[in-house]
């Protein structure tokens, strides 16, 4: 116990110890200067940094100017992937068509377009009862109602001008230049319709023009099956009547509105000629493969000659009407029809076509100089080399009139250029009769009786339908007055 208690009396415990260590070195520091101290690891850190790092590091408008950047940049790649992104799924969803508007089913397209919204306007007005609204679906409701308020419209004029002077007008608004919207067979397809100013179709000199059709990529068979519809209706117009073409610069379109065709029995000629040129015609077409083998040129010509008033314009619209084939005209005295032009257009007619070229004689009798010079530039031996030359195009038809065949120089008519001539008169006793029974029908004495009273008279059949449509359902009167036609000739 005494041993304890020295211990704790005369020793300090190791406790004391402990804490009496700081203040005899806090005393020591104070005494004396202590070594400086070893570099630590982040001293020499500090010291192998770059210049660039103590500067940005240290910087804090460097800092700011560094984040705004980086934000920038990757903005800038966020939009440059979003439009990737947008771009991509284009191409991978939606399909496009494009019209241009020298393609021909460009006019089939507006024409279809235009009866849609036709027959839109026609629904909406029609919806004021109420059953409208329950036959529609919400789709077609929706799209209707869309092309009604369209903001870009253009106006296609009907015009027709009926027997007794009267005029009848007719104004549709049709989707113009801009963007649209149709539902055809259950999809949706934007149409967008573009004209571009600095460009023109150099024949026409229209602007040039495009349709471009869009739609999901899943409803990519619609477009056929709209080209078809198109074709369908723009068809089904000229279906059962015949189309006139002229010449518009160096193409063929289509003059006024397709003419109902003619009865080939409505053009009475003299015995046999309607028939010899029928037989001849479509000999001529079902033996493409029998002039190939013999080497020679698939085309045939045709002259038809005699006094004006002789039905020859008329024989040759019956004859396509028969043969369901459309006409095209050609005046050889066009002012600036040039040798070249009129190469183009013989090579260049449209498909089922009869070349037709009224008084040939006239071309090249009368040639009158203008300021601008002669009104046509077509020489003879380019007439020539156009009918029969080497760049002459095959399958080709031609019809040639003239009211006076001693003028017509010998090449124009040799064979070759002219395969078959039929002279075309004026009345004979076959026709008066013939022509009286279809006006009158039933009325056989009194044919004879009009043609007794014609006799050792010429009179052109232009002349007699002329008096029969004057005396009309009045036969008798027509008999009666046959001196009133006499006096014209």
């Amino acid at each position: 116990m005494d041993a304890s208690i020295q211990q704790s009396a005369g020793a300090p415990s190791d406790t004391q110890e402990a804490r009496a260590l700081p203040s005899s070195a806090g005393y020591a520091q104070n005494a004396t200067t202590p070594p400086a101290a070893a570099p630590s690891a982040e001293m020499k850190k500090d010291e192998e940094k770059s210049l660039f790092q103590r500067i940005t590091e240290g910087n804090p408008y460097f800092s700011a100017g560094a984040g705004l950047l980086a934000i920038g940049t990757g903005l800038a790649m966020l939009q440059k992937g979003m439009l990737a992104s947008a771009s991509l799924a284009r191409r991978q969803l939606l399909v496009t068509l494009e019209i241009p508007s020298k393609d021909k089913s460009y006019l089939w397209f507006l024409h279809w377009m235009s009866s849609q919204a036709r027959i839109a306007a026609e629904e909406a007005a029609a919806k004021q009862l109420q059953q409208q609204g329950r036959n529609l679906s919400w789709g077609q409701r929706l799209a209707n109602r869309i092309n009604q308020r369209s903001q870009f419209l253009a106006v296609q004029t009907e015009f027709k001008q009926h027997d007794n002077g009267s005029v009848s007008t007719r104004f549709n608004l049709v989707p113009g230049n801009g963007k649209h919207l149709i539902r055809y067979q259950g999809a949706w397809i934007q149409v967008e319709r573009t004209r571009d100013a600095k460009m023109m179709d150099l024949s026409t000199g229209a602007p040039w023009e495009t349709v471009t059709l869009t739609t999901l990529s899943r409803d990519r068979t619609v477009f056929t099956d709209l080209l078809r519809d198109a074709q369908r209706m723009a068809l089904a117009n000229q279906e059962g009547k015949t189309v006139i073409y002229t010449s518009w610069g160096p193409e063929w379109r289509p003059f006024g509105p397709p003419r109902r065709r003619r009865l080939l029995s409505s053009v009475i000629l003299a015995d046999g000629i309607s028939d010899r040129i029928l037989t001849d015609v479509r000999n001529f077409i079902g033996n493409e493969k029998w002039y190939a083998e013999r080497g020679i040129p698939y085309r045939r010509g045709y002259l038809l000659y005699g006094p004006p008033g002789s039905g020859k314009t008329s024989f040759i619209q019956a004859l396509a009407g028969e043969l369901e084939y459309n006409i095209c005209i050609l005046n050889l005295s066009e002012r600036g029809l040039t040798n070249d032009r009129l190469n183009h257009l013989l090579t260049n007619l449209p498909d089922r076509s009869i070349m037709l070229l009224e008084d040939i004689d006239a071309a090249f009798a009368q040639r009158e100089k203008t300021q601008e010079g002669f009104q046509s530039m077509v020489t003879f031996s380019g007439l020539l080399n156009a009918l029969d030359g080497v760049a002459s195009s095959e399958g080709r038809i031609i019809f040639m009139t003239t009211n006076h065949v001693e003028r017509l120089d010998p090449a124009l008519v040799r064979p070759g250029r002219v395969d078959l001539r039929e002279f075309v008169g004026d009345a004979s006793e076959s026709q008066i009769r013939k022509m009286f029974i279809r006006f009158y029908e039933g009325e056989n004495d009194l044919a004879q009786a009009f043609v007794n009273a014609l006799k050792s008279h010429h009179v052109s059949t232009a002349a007699l339908q002329g008096h029969f449509v004057h005396f009309k359902d009045r036969p008798q009167d027509a008999i009666d007055n046959v001196h009133y036609l006499l006096e014209r000739h």
